[in-house]
């Protein structure tokens, strides 16, 4: 076989391998006992790597107890573990192409995803709003004007960001980071006044960093969003261990203890507290469980 009929066939064959053509999720598990996590670098404390690409977090705990749920269920001996490391970009497509089963990070479920992809029942109420510097004036979206603003390219914050300046007759200036890390990064040094991403990771990752007294979480609510692991389209067999999985988390107390391992109690690596009760929003999610849109939820006035 020539060269280039070898690498058309192998072409191929990555491709059928990677997409869900006819077979559900759970079959692909079952005939090569290997499943294929999404993962972020540094979306602290849901979804984040240590030393050595570890992969932990508060959402990271709760696809491995939705392994464990499915190991039982295809009566696997064990399930091979594997880990890809997503983006805010691209965390969509490779769910839909096959290439990771469930994406285990910190992503908003809403109308235009769904689209593409699927959402298990919410695991986290969270709510947008902005870091930074202590020292600064800034302590409300109007005091932007005229600011530099970073937001992580690929998250719904950049189109609540751009909906309250127009709203306000704002001029900000809008710079975008490849992913969370950069995008504090240009907030810690001075190349951005404020950075609008999710309340909690904004204060996990001033936790983390070398000088937490010099950040704050400041400012109104800009928008109110469910984040939800995600699956492919369709899969209503994987979507319903999931689901069921998600539950007797909430049911059987497990789940207060996920969120006091990763929200209350000293995390690696540098064993940080980020001192973080539950909010009042996530706690009736837990009394009544459901996977709505973040367009059903109310938005803030």
């Amino acid at each position: 076989m020539n060269p280039l009929s070898s690498l058309a066939t192998a072409v191929v064959l990555a491709c059928a391998l990677a997409a869900p053509v006819g077979a559900q999720t759970l079959e692909k598990i079952r005939s090569t006992a290997t499943i294929t996590l999404g993962v972020r670098d540094s979306s602290m404390p849901m979804s984040y790597l240590l030393a050595e690409n570890q992969p932990v977090g508060f959402q990271v705990d709760i696809c491995h107890r939705i392994v464990e749920a499915i190991r039982k269920n295809l009566g696997l001996q064990k399930i091979d573990v594997r880990y890809q490391v997503v983006t805010s970009q691209n965390r969509v497509p490779l769910v839909r192409n096959g290439s990771v089963d469930l994406e285990c990070g910190s992503t908003t479920n809403n109308l235009a995803r769904q689209q593409d992809v699927a959402f298990t029942l919410t695991t986290y109420i969270e709510e947008v709003r902005m870091a930074v510097r202590t020292a600064s004036n800034i302590r409300s979206v109007k005091d932007l004007e005229g600011k530099t603003v970073v937001a992580t390219t690929g998250t719904t914050s950049v189109q609540h960001l751009r909906r309250n300046s127009r709203a306000g007759g704002l001029k900000i200036n809008e710079v975008l980071g490849k992913d969370h890390a950069e995008s504090f990064l240009i907030l810690e040094s001075g190349k951005a006044d404020a950075w609008v991403i999710d309340a909690g990771l904004l204060s996990a990752t001033i936790a983390a960093s070398k000088n937490p007294s010099e950040f704050a979480v400041v400012g109104e609510v800009l928008n109110t969003e469910p984040l939800a692991i995600m699956l492919r389209k369709d899969d209503a067999s994987l979507k319903a261990i999931a689901d069921d999985t998600i539950r007797e988390l909430i049911r059987s107390g497990e789940m207060k203890t996920l969120w006091s391992k990763w929200y209350l109690e000293p995390i690696p690596p540098r064993g940080v507290r980020l001192n973080m009760a539950p909010p009042a929003a996530l706690q009736r999610l837990w009394a009544q469980p459901n996977d709505l849109p973040m367009e059903s939820h109310a938005s803030p006035k």
